[in-house]
């Protein structure tokens, strides 16, 4: 047990020492995954109910996924976009298609495709609504979180976010996330291009919208000559029981921002999807990434959609979803540390009290020791999104030592 213990204290202590400290980890030490499981450098194992942070929908090393990723990697990872590549061509007309826009900019992480959200926005501003130079303004939803950039920050209402950070980027303007009359004041302005919101919002706690605020903000966005930018990141590809959460109420947004899970949590992918008067506006040398739309990535992304769709992992996280937060509602009746429950899909959140000095991390803790992993986030609230290949068994089985371990906490 002693030598056990010191491997994990090991590795830990390596990265207290020699890393930055911008994480604060539950501490378990992971060396393998594959589907919803993971082990530790000791060999124990785990329900995985975060998928680093719904990157691998498609669960761990998924067979397909790595078969894509080892036969490009033995080819052709990087040429930069100095040259063409005989990957990007056909995964920018697969994922057009796919998800039903004329063009993609491809990058690498999920706040790249927001930056690139932006930038899009202000020139589209600029060159086709007409806006003055340097006076086009973005409205972004109180709550967001898309990332640690400075532009990304600069959007944020979260001081654990922007506080010391400063200055900030200017042109921004938020409003109350799900207040379609917040958002209406606010995009009156003839200046404004674009709202940048979660369908929705993770970080925050997944805050699910009243239904209809989709379709309002579509709707507000179309009257008030104003981009929908949808930040799908963590909530796109399956994730929500929809292959876009903006799905479920039939929305399309005028710029679609992916991330995470397009690459089955292989490597870091992302993608910008709009219309062509959206993405033409943006010329050679104006923009890019020297990994972006590189064919290791093309090849991984083609095939981590191809799973998502034929392994029908949005209809999965439809079904077991409505069971977990069944069960959940059944663990708040019956105790009082559960006092909300909400999500879509398999995207979802419960909210602890504190009691006896225990809080959720206390509770993420717990859930180690029996076997499951967990994060809390904004202290007080514990989201659960397995991998979507869970089966409804391997659910129930989660569920119980979820409902163990806080009922030992009542």
């Amino acid at each position: 047990m002693t030598e056990t213990m010191t491997k994990s204290a090991e590795l830990i202590g390596l990265e207290e020492n020699f890393g930055a400290h911008n994480y604060h980890p539950i501490p378990v030490v992971l060396d393998k995954g594959e589907g919803v499981y993971v082990w530790d450098v000791e060999g124990k194992k785990y329900f995985d109910f975060l998928s680093a942070y719904s990157a691998v929908n498609q669960g761990h090393c998924h067979p397909r996924i790595i078969k894509a990723l080892t036969t490009q990697a033995q080819k052709l990872t990087l040429c930069s976009r100095a040259f063409y590549n005989s990957q990007l061509g056909e995964y920018e007309k697969f994922i057009t298609d796919f998800f039903g826009y004329d063009k993609v900019l491809p990058m690498n992480t999920g706040v790249e495709g927001g930056e690139t959200a932006v930038k899009l926005a202000r020139r589209w501003a600029y060159d086709v609504k007409g806006v003055k130079e340097n006076q086009a303004k973005i409205v972004f939803a109180k709550g967001n979180f898309w990332g640690r950039t400075l532009a990304a920050i600069s959007s944020s209402n979260d001081p654990s976010s922007f506080k010391g950070f400063g200055p900030f980027m200017p042109g921004y303007e938020l409003v109350d996330y799900n207040d379609l009359t917040a958002l209406e004041n606010a995009i009156k302005d003839p200046n404004t291009a674009a709202f940048m919101v979660e369908p929705i919002q993770g970080e925050a706690g997944v805050i699910v919208p009243t239904e209809g605020y989709l379709k309002g903000v579509r709707n507000l966005c179309t009257k008030y000559n104003v981009l929908f930018i949808a930040d799908e990141v963590q909530t796109g590809l399956a994730r929500t029981g929809k292959m876009l959460a903006c799905d479920h109420e039939g929305v399309k947004p005028d710029i679609l921002v992916l991330g995470k899970a397009l690459s089955g949590g292989i490597l870091p992918v992302s993608a910008v999807l709009a219309s062509n008067e959206i993405m033409l506006t943006i010329k050679p040398g104006e923009h890019g990434s020297t990994y972006g739309g590189n064919p290791l990535a093309c090849a991984v992304a083609m095939e981590a959609l191809k799973v998502l769709k034929d392994e029908k992992l949005a209809e999965n996280a439809e079904a077991l979803g409505v069971i977990f937060r069944e069960e959940m509602i059944k663990l708040q009746n019956s105790t009082d540390i559960v006092t909300a429950v909400r999500g879509k899909g398999l995207f979802n959140a419960i909210v602890i009290k504190e009691k006896n000095g225990k809080t959720a991390w206390d509770v993420c803790l717990k859930f180690a020791e029996e076997g499951l992993l967990a994060k809390p986030t904004h202290g007080d609230t514990i989201r659960f999104a397995p991998p979507l290949v869970i089966t409804k068994d391997q659910l129930l089985e989660g569920i119980d030592i979820i409902k163990n371990v806080i009922l030992s906490f009542d």
